[in-house]
């Protein structure tokens, strides 16, 4: 099972790039939440794929490259960077490292902690 938690990840985060909200959804229990270093607390994933919806409005294109996911029983650990294009032809980058768990096939949580680098010419 545990190599396996890999596939419904990767599917999660594909469908979050095609921006397919009920799509991701679908891969989550109905219980599940979402907490994020915004001071916000824990959230339903519903709503906070709804913020998500809200935080691409202004973007072309969004990949999700990962740099590493670590594995064990029914959780799955992973480093990544949401690299986005925006339509105002720049780009952006979100270096983040997330917590999922899973019951059964589903994620039923998500912990993640989000970094976004400075610009590099900014003092």
């Amino acid at each position: 099972m545990t190599q396996g938690l890999r596939v419904p990840v990767n599917e999660f985060l594909r469908r979050l790039e095609a921006c397919d909200f009920s799509g991701a959804l679908e891969l989550c229990t109905e219980k599940a939440v979402v907490w994020q270093n915004d001071g916000e607390g824990e959230v339903a994933m519903s709503d906070r794929l709804d913020h998500f919806k809200s935080f691409v409005t202004n973007v072309d294109s969004l990949r999700y490259e990962v740099t590493r996911q670590v594995h064990n029983g029914s959780e799955l650990f992973q480093q990544h960077v949401l690299r986005l294009n925006l339509a105002d032809g720049s780009s952006d980058e979100v270096h983040a490292v997330v917590y999922f768990r899973f019951e059964g096939d589903h994620i039923d949580r998500i912990e993640e902690y989000v970094y976004t680098a400075p610009e590099k010419n900014a003092r």
